[in-house]
């Protein structure tokens, strides 16, 4: 099973999206997505270092890297799902368009939806970056790691 995203950085939110697909299947591939014409907050190998300290010590997760079209990274690893969080309706329009355009692409691997826990319906990366940019604290929405390297990538000189 891939679960793919940027996750520029990873949130609790995508934490439990993690934890609830590791019980469902027996490997999990968290897929880092990688667009070398998108500029994230932090690039790939800083996301995936942030994903493998929170999320790599659970038994069947695996982190990789992907770029191109999903559908060719999951048969690539003869996956035979895709897992996508639906946080609220507003995620369902976009989510259900991709879901059926990669079911075209690839008829043999099925979307599935998981709701995160209700506490993190309103949490994205964007809203988070958005926090820590303006020195709001996010410790309640990512790991301790996490709000760490977002003060680091947000400090301002002095002067």
């Amino acid at each position: 099973m891939i679960y793919p995203g940027s996750f520029d950085p990873i949130t609790n939110g995508h934490l439990d999206v993690i934890n609830r697909a590791a019980t469902l299947f027996d490997e999990v591939v968290v897929a880092v997505a990688y667009n070398e014409q998108k500029q994230g907050l932090f690039n790939s190998d800083e996301r995936m270092a942030l994903i493998q300290e929170v999320a790599g010590s659970l038994p069947n997760i695996r982190i990789a890297r992907f770029e191109g079209l999903l559908v060719d990274f999951a048969t690539a690893e003869k996956a035979t799902a895709v897992v996508r969080g639906l946080r609220a309706v507003s995620d369902f329009e976009f989510e259900f368009q991709m879901a059926l355009m990669n079911r075209k692409l690839a008829p043999q691997i099925e979307t599935i939806f998981l709701m995160p826990a209700e506490k993190y319906t309103y949490l994205s990366s964007r809203i988070v970056k958005e926090i820590a940019r303006l020195g709001g604290d996010v410790g309640a929405f990512v790991p301790v790691s996490v709000a760490r390297a977002l003060r680091e990538k947000f400090a301002r000189p002095i002067g």
